[in-house]
C-alpha cells in the first residue's frame, strides 16, 4: 500500500539524518516530502561543513498533517534550533500526534518534539548533548540505538540509522498508535 511521509526539515539538518530515512522510506515504494517553511531548496550540514542543497517539495503553508502517514525529523545543530521556535512547525508536529500518526526523530531532532510539548512521560534516545533537555521536560530518556514508544520513533546519532529506520518503516506500516495523545 503506498505510503506518504513527510520529512520536516529547514536549513542545517544533518545530512545522512534526511537522506538516509528518504532513501529507506523510497525503497519500500513510498512518497517522502521534504516540508520546509521555504520554499526552494535548503542546504545540508555534512559532519563538519555545509553539505548538498535539497529541494524543498513543499512549504508548510501548503501541506497538513492529514497529508501524510507519518512524520520524520531529522536532526542537525542548526535544523532543530530553527523548527522548534516556528509556531507553524510545532502546530504540525503536534498535529501527527494528535491524529495517531508515526513520528520518528534522530539526534537533535527530538527539541522540536519539546517545544511541541509531545516528550512529557514518553520513553525515547536522542544525543547525548540533549539528553538532560529530555528529562526536563519529563521525557523517559535512555542510552539506546532506537527507541519505539507507541508509533514515536527516536534515534540518538547517524550510527544508528539502520536501525531507526528499520524501526520507522515497521512503525508506518503498523499505521495508527490510538494512545499516541499529547
Amino acid at each position: 500500500m503506498s505510503k506518504k511521509i513527510a520529512i520536516l526539515s529547514t536549513h542545517g539538518f544533518e545530512e545522512s539524518e534526511l537522506k538516509s530515512p528518504k532513501g529507506h522510506l523510497e525503497q519500500q515504494g513510498w512518497t517522502a516530502h521534504i516540508i520546509s517553511p521555504e520554499s526552494g531548496t535548503i542546504k545540508a550540514w555534512a559532519e563538519k561543513d555545509w553539505g548538498k542543497e535539497y529541494d524543498v517539495d513543499k512549504t508548510l503553508d501548503e501541506v497538513s498533517a492529514s497529508d501524510y502517514d507519518a512524520l520524520v525529523l531529522p536532526g542537525g545543530v542548526i535544523n532543530p534550533d530553527q523548527l522548534r521556535t516556528n509556531d507553524k512547525a510545532l502546530g504540525f508536529v503536534r498535529d501527527f500526534f494528535k491524529q495517531h500518526k508515526p513520528v520518528a526523530a534522530i539526534c537533535h531532532g527530538p527539541q522540536i518534539l519539546i517545544n511541541a510539548g509531545a516528550v512529557e512521560g514518553r520513553n525515547l534516545t536522542s544525543v547525548n548533548s540533549i539528553s538532560q533537555d529530555l528529562k526536563n521536560a519529563g521525557a523517559v530518556w535512555e542510552d539506546s540505538e532506537v527507541v519505539v514508544d507507541n508509533g514515536l520513533v527516536t534515534s540518538r546519532t547517524p550510527k544508528d540509522l539502520p536501525a531507526f529506520n528499520a524501526k520507522l518503516v515497521e512503525e508506518i506500516n503498523e499505521g495508527q498508535h490510538e494512545d499516541q495523545n499529547l
